[in-house]
């Protein structure tokens, strides 16, 4: 009888939300755009949904900014992905591969997500020098500048088989061997190198350099990784990012995490809201490509 009662009590303490009428006018612009309401629109408390909203239309769903719709939404699907949020795992990859994303560049964006959680985690877990830290990013990025205005082709990457390789090759590549590398362990170093020269410092992958690392500074700001922060900022800007640019891909960090953190602590049911994404791909699918899904 007692566990009954305090059951009651619990029940009778948790807040109801109130239809108010931002809510309601929210909800009738969702409907207006998509043709229906989702459902996991339907669980956002109604103080959270208009602002909510009105970010998501006028970031994610925006046809006018700095950022392509395809590019922001792999920022958000690696994001995702290291969170992780199986939810919007599902949903930016579908929206990605709307806006133009191919396999390949899915790949690439989950991998450079993967990369800034590797790095970040040893950064911070020896604890390094945050100056010295920034004495090799500034040297790595001088280098490639005057590499650029030489107008030189990127070296040939060395045959990897150990350690001693690995540096020979990071000296060739970026003109030093970063303190960083030098604290990773010898017998692990060449995978770790050659993932980062493969992926990150690649200059024919799918997803150009600056796209990369607003990628990576995306994922990074919300670890959080102050030293990545850093490199990713610097990169980007050496690959020719534009402050709204970057300010865009942190954004895009933010948006995907709150998301996330939603959806998920509100408990959102994976099939419905599986079964929403694919609703709402294909009315916006219906409505043929635009500018903005490049």
């Amino acid at each position: 009888m007692f566990k009954l009662l305090a059951a009651a009590v619990v029940l009778l303490a948790v807040p109801s939300f109130a239809a108010t009428p931002e809510s309601t006018a929210a909800r009738a612009e969702i409907e207006a755009r998509l043709g229906f309401v989702p459902e996991y629109f339907k669980a956002i408390p109604d103080a959270v949904l208009p602002g909510a909203w009105e970010e998501l239309k006028t970031l994610q769903a925006s046809d006018s900014t700095a950022i392509p719709c395809k590019v922001k939404e792999l920022i958000a699907l690696a994001v995702a992905s290291q969170v992780p949020s199986k939810h919007t795992i599902y949903s930016h990859t579908k929206l990605a591969m709307l806006s133009g994303a191919t396999q390949q560049e899915v790949g690439e964006a989950v991998a450079m997500a993967a990369l800034a959680r590797h790095w970040s985690t040893f950064f911070n877990g020896i604890q390094l020098d945050e100056a010295k830290f920034k004495t090799d990013v500034k040297g790595m990025v001088d280098g490639a500048k005057k590499a650029m205005s030489s107008g030189m082709s990127p070296p040939a990457p060395l045959v990897l088989t150990d350690a001693k390789s690995a540096y020979a090759d990071m000296t060739n590549q970026m003109g030093s061997v970063p303190d960083f590398m030098k604290k990773f362990p010898e017998h692990s170093v060449v995978g770790a190198w050659r993932e980062m020269r493969d992926v990150e410092l690649n200059p024919n992958t799918k997803l150009s350099g600056k796209y990369k690392s607003l990628i990576g500074l995306a994922v990074s700001a919300q670890i959080p990784c102050k030293y990545c922060v850093f490199a990713d900022t610097e990169f980007a800007k050496l690959e020719g990012a534009t402050d709204a640019e970057i300010n865009e891909a942190i954004a895009m960090g933010a948006f995907a995490r709150h998301w996330a953190t939603l959806l998920d602590g509100l408990q959102v049911d994976e099939a419905s809201y599986r079964r929403d994404t694919d609703k709402i791909v294909k009315a916006l699918s219906k409505k043929g490509p635009t500018t903005a899904r490049r």
